[in-house]
């Protein structure tokens, strides 16, 4: 085995840390010693031991000559736990190999120059691709203050995601919704409108099959309040709060009402008698939301392209046609006069699920 491929075993270590360490990064570490791996580790939870700690106590005396494979740059500042490189450097590692730098630029470096002084060999950048790509929510929040923002949705052939009637149990089958539920289970918050609530009282937890999982923050846009105070995401047990995205000038009466119910009220900002999502991303970000899942209708799905706020989208597509013009569409709202003016879409990759189609790429230059 070679540099890239104990890194694969680092990387396929922290993505078990996903859903679990939010907002940290997942990260997972190998320690390797004349050709066999000695210790493993991943984060396995926010607040707990890192990975490279987790992998060395795991190593024990063993470590003492090793080199460490860590799939993010090791910290060297104290937080809720201290830093990795002393631990490193305690055990005896004699050489550590990075994936990717610490994408924080108030950090960014710090870890691996601090190794370097201490007489460690130090290279960097062996599986940063997927290194990145593991943890694009953390980047994008630790860059640029916002959450990254990932818009799913399930529609016919005929791109629908409901009848006129506003029936859409179930465009796809279990094993397109099972993967849906480990999406929840993977990011802080999940969005929607107070259409969808009023239509369908939705729980929007995370159900995974056989395994626990993390249910992520629910919120709602409502610019005037007007969610049912007996919706069932505010009667339901769940660890994850419920938060009502609303306008300034929502009423007083209303406020109270659903805070009584157990709901979190965040007000934000208006562009155009509507909830302001460019601005309401700064704010969510400040709220250590890393990684938001837009499940909304079409309207508020409209809404987030017309803003600009999406990072990614999956898009399912069942083996069915509605062949009326009359069912909802993926997206409402306003579009361009051209085709020259359509969102270009990168990276595009296509799974299949029974008989659904999963269709998955990116907005935003990675």
């Amino acid at each position: 085995m070679n540099d890239h491929d104990y890194m694969q075993l680092a990387l396929e270590l922290a993505e078990k840390g996903r859903g679990w360490t939010s907002p940290n990064p997942m990260v997972g570490a190998v320690v390797v010693r004349d050709g066999k791996i000695v210790g493993r580790g991943y984060h396995q939870r926010v607040g707990g031991p890192h990975a490279e700690v987790n992998a060395i106590d795991d190593a024990g005396d063993r470590a003492r000559g090793a080199t460490i494979y860590v799939t993010l740059e090791p910290c060297n500042h104290f937080g809720r736990t201290p830093p990795c490189t002393h631990k490193i450097i305690a055990a005896g590692i004699r050489r550590v190999v990075v994936a990717m730098k610490d994408p924080n630029p108030d950090v960014q470096g710090g870890g691996n120059a601090y190794l370097k002084s201490h007489g460690i060999e130090v290279i960097t950048g062996i599986g940063e691709t997927a290194a990145r790509t593991l943890n694009e929510g953390f980047v994008t929040w630790v860059t640029t203050g916002k959450p990254f923002v990932i818009v799913k949705c399930a529609a016919t052939m005929d791109g629908r995601i409901a009848t006129r009637t506003g029936d859409s149990r179930w465009v796809t089958g279990p094993a397109a919704r099972a993967w849906v539920h480990r999406l929840r289970h993977a990011v802080d918050g999940i969005m929607v409108g107070v259409e969808t609530v009023r239509k369908d009282d939705p729980s929007l937890t995370t159900r995974l099959e056989g395994e626990p999982g993390s249910d992520p923050t629910r919120i709602i846009l409502d610019t005037h309040l007007s969610m049912p105070v007996t919706a069932k995401m505010l009667r339901q047990e769940s660890g994850a709060p419920t938060w009502v995205v609303c306008g300034p000038e929502a009423a007083a009466d209303r406020r109270a009402a659903l805070e009584a119910a157990g709901a979190r009220i965040v007000v934000a900002s208006l562009k155009d008698g509507r909830i302001d999502l460019a601005a309401l991303m700064l704010q969510l970000g400040r709220m250590a939301v890393t990684r938001l899942l837009i499940e909304g209708g079409g309207t508020v799905i409209g809404g987030a392209l017309a803003a600009g706020v999406v990072d990614k989208v999956c898009f399912f597509y069942a083996p069915k046609i509605l062949g009326g013009d009359d069912g909802v569409p993926i997206c409402r709202g306003k579009g361009p006069e051209s085709m020259r003016q359509s969102l270009p879409v990168h990276d595009v990759t296509v799974s299949q699920f029974e008989g659904d189609i999963l269709v998955e790429g990116y907005l935003k230059s990675r």
